[in-house]
């Protein structure tokens, strides 16, 4: 055999091991792929022929891999998911297809959606299903091509593309600011502070930047932005929300900015892709259209 084709395994016995990997059972193995236990195993041992090396180690009836074998599934499990998405990219012209998108919650209600017409109407080939994240996930467990993500860029086996910082203002509802004289940061620890738990430090960095360092006062904590949000508006408290995603609020007076002194995260929005995602065509798509999207806001 000459060295080439040793280093090409079929596609067949790449599929077993990788099935065999996954689960280090040869049994469910056999299950996922519709074939039976001996067909998964001779297959295997085929492979670790051509490759002259060991990957399960068989101890009883049960199969674990070796170092080598876990070594070469991480690398076979991402090449075999390459070869799937070219094969998805080909078949669908390689502008159609699926583009399955974890949003934000309040960035995708309030300022992807009403955008988001005009990107199905540029590509009207492309389907589009989304999944709400708030929390970093793992891609290879969820089948998703991409997430808009706030925070670092310190998601393993990730591509970011950047899209917007994010400036938040205090802010509070006309009727609680009008009971009250707020014209100097240290005025808003005497008023109920409600806190954003994704962003659980906020005020006091607020306060840092204004030059206070007291301890804050204890209020109510919220999990979306869209909750803190209507909590505000309902004058339960100040909140210190990103100024895009209140527009709506500003302009129909149901929020006041407090003290327009903006607080500028370190952390930003990106669009983050797994590294072997990141060519899909839908992917593509959806990069540049955001990206237009944010420079026609910015320009």
């Amino acid at each position: 055999m000459s060295r080439q084709k040793r280093l090409l395994p079929s596609m067949s016995m790449l599929r077993a091991f990788d099935a065999a990997a996954r689960s280090e059972n040869f049994t469910e193995a056999a299950a996922e792929l519709a074939l039976t236990q001996g067909a998964i195993s001779r297959q295997v041992r085929a492979l670790e022929a051509q490759l002259d090396a060991r990957l399960f180690a068989r101890v009883g009836k049960t199969v674990q891999l070796t170092e080598a074998g876990r070594r070469y599934a991480q690398e076979v499990e991402k090449a075999l998911q390459t070869v799937r998405l070219a094969s998805l990219d080909a078949m669908t012209h390689r502008r159609g297809g699926t583009l399955n998108l974890a949003i934000l919650p309040t960035f995708g209600t309030r300022w992807l959606m009403p955008r988001f017409p005009a990107f199905l109407k540029a590509h009207p080939e492309i389907t589009v299903n989304f999944a709400t994240k708030l929390s970093p996930f793992d891609f290879k467990r969820e089948d998703l091509h991409a997430a808009i993500h706030y925070g670092r860029t310190d998601w393993p086996n990730t591509e970011s593309t950047f899209l917007m910082r994010e400036e938040t203002v205090p802010v509070g509802a006309p009727s609680l600011l009008r009971e009250s004289s707020l014209t100097a940061p240290a005025d808003l620890y005497e008023m109920p502070l409600l806190h954003l738990a994704t962003r659980h430090r906020a005020w006091q960095e607020w306060f840092r930047v204004a030059g206070l360092d007291r301890p804050i006062p204890v209020g109510m904590v919220f999990e979306e932005i869209a909750t803190i949000a209507q909590a505000t508006v309902a004058g339960l408290g100040l909140a210190l929300l990103p100024r895009f995603l209140i527009e709506g609020e500003l302009e129909r007076s149901e929020l006041q900015v407090v003290l327009d002194q903006p607080l500028k995260s370190s952390f930003a929005y990106y669009l983050v892709t797994p590294v072997d995602r990141a060519g899909y065509a839908p992917v593509r798509a959806f990069r540049e259209w955001l990206l237009g999207q944010i420079d026609s806001i910015e320009n």
